[in-house]
């Protein structure tokens, strides 16, 4: 089984190895940013921005979206340990374009006779996604004023990262 597999890399110095990694870092990230992506694990985010253990605070879901707990966390990770950034990375192909919402729900209502009290926040186009959460982001009263919010699509084929716009536009680089 999977989990007995990871606890036996576990006592085979898995935690040794990360308690020297994160020996003397400071609790808050020092790049004073959080980082929202989907919890697909072909993702490495911190391969994929060159980041270091205790740089940013990474939160990960289904999509990469932003919901009641990511807004709950983000507001702690602002307000109590200093992050004052966010990077929001959905990508394409996602899992969550491959179903509707009510779909969903009702497959679950038919197979354990209740809708779950959450949503999937399922889409179709992760730039539209993209752009609304960011639009989300910004209007929200609990995350700090000036709050720099910049959104990315990620191609898992070639992890191009594709700029998202809340007025619409995007951008081909993520050099900006």
């Amino acid at each position: 089984m999977a989990i007995e597999d990871l606890l036996a890399r576990y006592e085979a110095g898995g935690g040794r190895l990360a308690a020297s990694n994160a020996e003397g870092l400071p609790v808050p990230p020092a790049l004073h940013t959080a980082l929202l992506t989907c919890m697909d694990s072909r993702i490495d985010v911190f391969a994929l921005f060159g980041m270091k253990l205790g740089e940013v605070h990474v939160l990960r879901n289904a999509g990469g979206v932003v919901t009641d707990d990511v807004i709950r966390s983000l507001t702690i990770s602002q307000r109590k340990l200093h992050t004052r950034d966010v990077l929001l990375v959905q990508h394409a192909g996602c899992g969550l374009t491959t179903f509707t919402e009510d779909d969903f729900t009702e497959e679950l209502a038919e197979e354990t006779g209740m809708r779950p009290p959450w949503r999937t926040h399922a889409f179709r186009d992760p730039v539209v996604s993209v752009r609304r959460d960011m639009a989300l982001l910004r209007r929200d009263p609990f995350l700090l004023p000036g709050t720099k919010i910049r959104g990315f699509v990620l191609d898992l084929e070639d992890f191009h990262l594709l700029e998202v716009h809340e007025d619409g536009g995007s951008r081909d680089d993520a050099v900006a």
